[in-house]
């Protein structure tokens, strides 16, 4: 099969479409011929060679992708031959065949192009963990989403609000329409506003109960002073860097804050399985309803993968990128 193979670690124009072979199911597993994928910030990394793929995983960059089904293990008993379907995948996105495992699968909802099935897996159940198994997320909370109109940012306003939740963001200001048109209660420029006062005068100093971080130590000390009491920081990625410069433990016990730190791709098998199916039974449906969307930035062809890197690294993209592989 083709696939996007990374001959030399760097730049994006070091990625290239090259002949690799074809997986091979395993008796739980699903081959799917894959139509489109997209871009997350991991796939960057690995592409730099700063990302390594757990153990077992495919070297192939591409979190996420949906298309259909080709080939079914000999333990598979729920998905047949062209059946639309879309997964987050530890890696080998970017190709025209992946294995994926069987309870990983979702059926693409009904009225979802495969390319708007393709921009969801990644980024709502990214979000979904972080709000609402790591930080506890209810009706009636406060929540700061760091990235706002990033992939993460623009599912987590989505599910924020579909909990009757407050969800305030961060972004360059020529994002905040694309975060006001999704439920944004609030856009904070990060270029030129202090967010920790923007949330004080917000919540009328009372702060918010959960944050939403990619951002890493320059945002952490304003991170502390927006919690509410009994407030999370969940930190998810740390673009901006990671060590910290005098951390007050004493801000943090007066806050009785809690710092979860996590990642996604690194759990085991049963721990996603167990989130995309309780994301597959409580939010899916929505996706036919309207009630949630995929919000897509842009969409290449995936022989232009260079070009979509770089859009991604520019940080030009509000939402989404998809490429596609099959028209």
């Amino acid at each position: 099969m083709r696939a996007v193979v990374v001959p030399e670690e760097g730049a994006p124009e070091h990625m290239t479409i090259g002949e690799v072979s074809t997986p091979e199911p395993r008796p739980d597993e699903v081959l799917v011929k894959v139509h489109a994928t997209a871009l997350n910030r991991a796939d960057t990394f690995q592409r730099q060679g700063h990302y390594p793929p757990p153990e077992g995983a495919s070297d192939i960059l591409g979190l996420e992708m949906a298309g259909t089904v080709a080939e079914t293990g000999s333990e598979v008993l729920d998905w047949h031959e062209n059946d639309r379907v879309f997964a987050l995948l530890d890696g080998g996105g970017y190709a025209e065949y992946t294995a994926v495992h069987k309870d990983r699968l979702m059926a693409v909802p009904p009225g979802l192009s495969m390319r708007e099935a393709a921009a969801v897996p990644e980024v709502f159940l990214t979000a979904y963990q972080a709000l609402h198994w790591l930080g506890g997320l209810q009706a009636g909370h406060h929540v700061l989403v760091h990235a706002g109109a990033s992939g993460v940012g623009t599912a987590a306003i989505q599910l924020a609000r579909r909990a009757e939740a407050h969800p305030y963001v961060t972004a360059s200001a020529p994002k905040h329409e694309v975060c006001r048109d999704l439920g944004a209660e609030a856009t904070i420029d990060y270029q030129s506003e202090n967010f920790a006062h923007r949330i004080a005068d917000r919540t009328d100093e009372r702060g918010v109960d959960i944050i939403l971080d990619f951002i890493g130590a320059p945002y952490f000390h304003q991170n502390v002073d927006s919690l509410a009491l009994d407030g999370r920081i969940v930190q998810l990625a740390t673009l901006g860097g990671s060590t910290v410069e005098q951390v007050s433990l004493r801000a943090l016990m007066a806050k009785r804050a809690q710092l979860l730190a996590s990642t996604l791709r690194s759990r085991s098998l049963d721990y996603k399985v167990q989130l995309t199916q309780e994301f597959a039974s409580d939010v899916l449906p929505q996706f036919i309803d309207g009630q949630l969307e995929p919000v897509i930035d842009s969409v290449y062809d995936w022989t232009d993968v260079a070009d979509a890197h770089r859009r991604m690294e520019n940080n030009e993209n509000a939402g989404k990128i998809v490429l596609s592989i099959i028209e």
